[in-house]
């Protein structure tokens, strides 16, 4: 940012008066319209609306962070001490995704300890929301601002949410969510089973299952085998996946509102648009600190979470716009023995690549990198010193016990 200290930043996230809910709605409008005016392009007619449910953990040490507790990250890929947000994310098919709506889960210990909500800084009307409650929240304030969609989608977190599935029923909303194999419904022949059990014939049947991609990925297609069935409602299917190598089963339970195409290829296609989320938290920590916080505060970790979002916005609207332009790449192979071409050409511009350019760029003032690797250095060296005098008040009560 061009600072020689953090002060101001940590000033603007924890003290500064600005109104972060707004904020993040000023970012979702732009992400949004940008996104939609890039799918405007030739050759992206008909590309599918999808709103991606996630969330993003974010490793913490101590006890002071506003929310942290061990619980099970994803990023860790098990049970750690962190803190784990709800993420909203935009995806228009073939054209770009990014963030647009989050809430931080606070546990229910939390808020009813009064000590612990004054010194993490939670407001004092926060109760407590499951994510399914938080995803709920951040759709109403998506419809509230005009945000359309064809498919909300989300694993089983999200998929296991009555509440939740209700809601989007209520407003009309077309969702494709994955639920775990004891997921019960009702079939058309008014038999109530789960998932597990429901897809056994289909097992049996070859000709029930179809081939089909669920989007590409970056060495090409995602190939999968496909079946759906009907449900006692006319408006819900059961949609399976199963991995065509290791015979692995993923269902999805769907809602397609009256006057909605419905199709298999459309919901194969909303079931693969869901994994785009994943790829906005990969650039959000990579490229923009999403998981780097260095605040304890509720406030504050919401704050940085909307400035991430907003750069995270201005480089992916700005990727999708510039698609077409910036794509030179040779047509893909047609044989296995094919020869590759002289020149392959070049990707589109992508969303790292984009922020290293307005990086490089902005202008920084004379010695502005020596600066922060001495201020940096001088932090370290002071906290060092601080935690070598604890420690060694520790190691003389230790002596004078022993």
């Amino acid at each position: 940012m061009g600072d020689r200290t953090p002060d101001r930043t940590q000033r603007l996230l924890n003290h500064a008066a600005w109104d972060t809910f707004a904020a993040m709605g000023v970012v979702r409008r732009f992400a949004v319209a940008g996104l939609d005016e890039a799918a405007r392009r030739p050759g992206r007619r008909g590309a599918l609306r999808i709103g991606a449910l996630d969330e993003s953990g974010q490793e913490k040490k101590g006890e002071a962070t506003a929310g942290v507790k061990r619980q099970h990250m994803g990023c860790a890929g098990g049970v750690e001490n962190g803190i784990n947000t709800v993420h909203l994310s935009y995806v228009r098919e073939k054209t770009g995704h990014a963030l647009i709506g989050a809430r931080q889960w606070i546990p229910a210990e939390h808020i009813a300890d009064p000590v612990k909500s004054l010194v993490t800084g939670l407001p004092a009307d926060l109760v407590f929301r499951t994510k399914g409650q938080l995803a709920i929240d951040i759709m109403t304030e998506a419809f509230a601002d005009g945000v359309e969609l064809d498919f909300a989608c989300g694993d089983e977190v999200y998929g296991s949410c009555t509440e939740l599935r209700e809601f989007l029923e209520s407003h009309g909303q077309g969702y494709v969510l994955r639920v775990p194999s004891n997921f019960h419904l009702t079939l058309a022949r008014g038999v109530t089973v789960t998932c597990a059990e429901a897809v056994r014939p289909l097992l049996k049947d070859t000709r029930r299952w179809e081939i089909r991609s669920a989007g590409k990925g970056s060495k090409g297609d995602r190939w999968y085998g496909w079946a759906w069935l009907a449900t006692a409602s006319p408006r819900h299917y059961l949609l399976v996946r199963r991995h065509i190598t290791t015979g692995e089963l993923a269902f999805h339970y769907c809602y397609v509102p009256e006057g909605q195409v419905l199709t298999l290829t459309r919901l194969v296609r909303a079931a693969g648009l869901r994994w785009p989320a994943e790829e906005d938290f990969e650039f959000g920590k990579d490229c923009f600190g999403l998981d780097q916080s260095q605040v304890r505060l509720y406030t504050a970790i919401a704050r940085h979470t909307v400035l991430v979002m907003a750069a995270l916005a201005i480089c992916a609207v700005t990727a999708a716009l510039l698609r077409d332009r910036t794509d030179t790449q040779a047509p893909p192979p047609v044989r296995p023995d094919q020869r590759p071409p002289p020149d392959p050409g070049m990707i589109p511009l992508t969303v790292p690549e984009v922020k290293r350019l307005l990086a490089a760029a902005t202008p920084r003032p004379p010695g502005h990198a020596d600066h922060w690797s001495g201020w940096t250095r001088r932090h370290q060296a002071r906290s060092r010193w601080y935690h070598q005098r604890t420690r060694l008040a520790r190691d003389t009560a230790i002596a004078q016990v022993s």
